[in-house]
């Protein structure tokens, strides 16, 4: 099982998935406190100033065109400079960054593998999560703590692993489902889970996906289906 990352200073690398945040990516960046050394931008194929936006305030940009949360997370990990933790972070502003360092502190303190924000256990502003959003979350909750045995309250993307974890979950799914394959193969695979809580407000522009009821109906059965496919699937040893 995986134990706390060497006792050298902790190398921390957030990487910050953005498709057309422009307005927001600024602000996010300026938010992150200096306990992090690598700040990756990975631009999923944006139509506006999201790279340059984001160069300019100092983060490193790199580019995968081919649109999709997993993808983006996958080549900001591929970039990444050796960090000892990943961090992922939107680049909405829908969470608040300056709380990185109560979600890296299970880990910093070798209590956790994976650390989970969640929205649930802390406070929502007005408007920030719509009422099918949280119906969404809940039900793929739900399931996903039926069928794995996670004991999660919430699929918050802000969340920090140690990148000896993040190795043996062999991450793959490009899409949506991102966050759900994570806590179902930590709590798979054993590893040490924390959650704590995480303050939310409402998001800086249009959501990609849970904006309408249509678009988290479809996010949320692919992540059903995600789910109810590990569920179906035994196993493996070690």
């Amino acid at each position: 099982m995986p134990g706390p990352p060497p006792p050298h200073t902790v190398r921390i690398s957030v990487i910050i998935p953005a498709v057309d945040e422009e307005e927001a990516i600024g602000l996010v960046l300026a938010e992150i406190p200096p306990l992090v050394q690598e700040v990756i931008v990975v631009d999923n194929g944006s139509r506006d100033r999201t790279a340059d936006v984001a160069r300019e305030a100092g983060a490193r940009v790199v580019s995968e065109p081919r649109r999709g949360y997993g993808r983006a997370c996958l080549a900001g990990i591929a970039a990444a400079d050796r960090p000892d933790v990943f961090v992922f972070l939107d680049g909405d502003r829908s969470d608040y960054p300056a709380q990185l360092s109560d979600v890296v502190a299970p880990i910093l303190d070798g209590r956790a593998d994976l650390v989970i924000s969640s929205r649930n256990l802390g406070r929502r502003e007005a408007g920030a999560h719509p009422w099918h959003a949280v119906l969404g979350t809940k039900a793929c909750v739900a399931f996903m703590n039926a069928t794995s045995g996670s004991k999660a309250t919430d699929l918050g993307p802000f969340r920090a692993i140690t990148t000896e974890a993040l190795r043996r979950l062999e991450m793959a799914d490009p899409d949506y489902g991102w966050t759900v394959e994570m806590q179902i193969k930590a709590a798979r695979t054993g590893l040490r889970v924390a959650e704590v809580p995480v303050d939310y407000r409402p998001r800086i522009g249009r959501s990609k996906v849970s904006g309408t009821v249509s678009g988290t109906v479809k996010a949320g059965g692919k992540i059903l289906a995600l789910i109810a496919r590990y569920a179906l699937t035994p196993r493996r040893s070690g």
